[in-house]
């Protein structure tokens, strides 16, 4: 750089007082009189933006606007669990403590749930009832068993199995009778009764509905006599 070339200009962060300047040797001032240059307070304000209340006003502000971390993680918990099926308020539960989050905040969330309706036991009761006795053929007592299993009360049970009368279990369990005989036309009289009998007993129909329904996927087999 030339000795003709000017210094760049020097720029002060705020709150950064220059130092004075050294005077000029031969001026005849005492350092009393020398004052300091006058400095205007930095505007922090303008520098970071404008500040609303005091710094410990604003930290107790974002804690609080921060959601609870517990909260935060139990619903989410609850979310992907009951997109997936179904569950049980007792399920539910299950599914919560197994992830270490503790009962206080689990019956929290079980009880904002019920609320809301996202868990019913009663509606799951009755959905359950319909859907297994239509799609999987199951009879009073194995639909008895699934509910109990989920610990759905006995008094939604009961609610929800009266949705099924007697010449409705009895349909069922013949329709299934009749597919499987099908299955079993190579097999001797006996055998075939054998089998359905085990077969029906599995889904849970009762020892009458059963009998009633062999008698009459096999009624064709039990009538075909020959005659030389």
């Amino acid at each position: 750089m030339g000795s003709g070339d000017g210094l760049a200009r020097v720029t002060y962060l705020p709150g950064v007082v220059p130092l004075a300047s050294p005077e000029p040797a031969g001026r005849d001032e005492t350092p009393a009189q020398r004052v300091a240059p006058t400095v205007e307070p930095p505007d922090f304000e303008s520098f970071f933006g404008q500040a609303d209340g005091t710094p410990e006003q604003q930290v107790e502000g974002d804690v609080r606007s921060q959601p609870n971390r517990r909260e935060l993680r139990v619903e989410n918990v609850s979310m992907h669990a009951l997109t997936r099926r179904g569950m049980s308020r007792w399920e539910l539960e299950k599914t919560h403590l197994s992830r270490e989050l503790d009962e206080e905040t689990v019956a929290a969330e079980l009880e904002r749930l019920e609320a809301v309706g996202l868990i019913d036991d009663a509606a799951l009761a009755e959905t359950l009832v319909r859907t297994q006795h239509e799609r999987k053929g199951l009879g009073r007592g194995a639909l008895t068993a699934e509910l109990r299993r989920r610990h759905i009360d006995q008094q939604h049970i009961d609610v929800a199995l009266e949705q099924i009368d007697a010449d409705d279990e009895q349909t069922r369990a013949t329709e299934l009778a009749v597919k499987r005989a099908g299955q079993l036309s190579s097999y001797d009289l006996e055998t075939a009764k054998r089998r359905l009998n085990g077969f029906l007993m599995r889904k849970g129909y009762s020892s009458a509905v059963v009998r009633t329904a062999i008698d009459e996927a096999l009624s064709s087999r039990s009538s075909n006599v020959r005659f030389r």
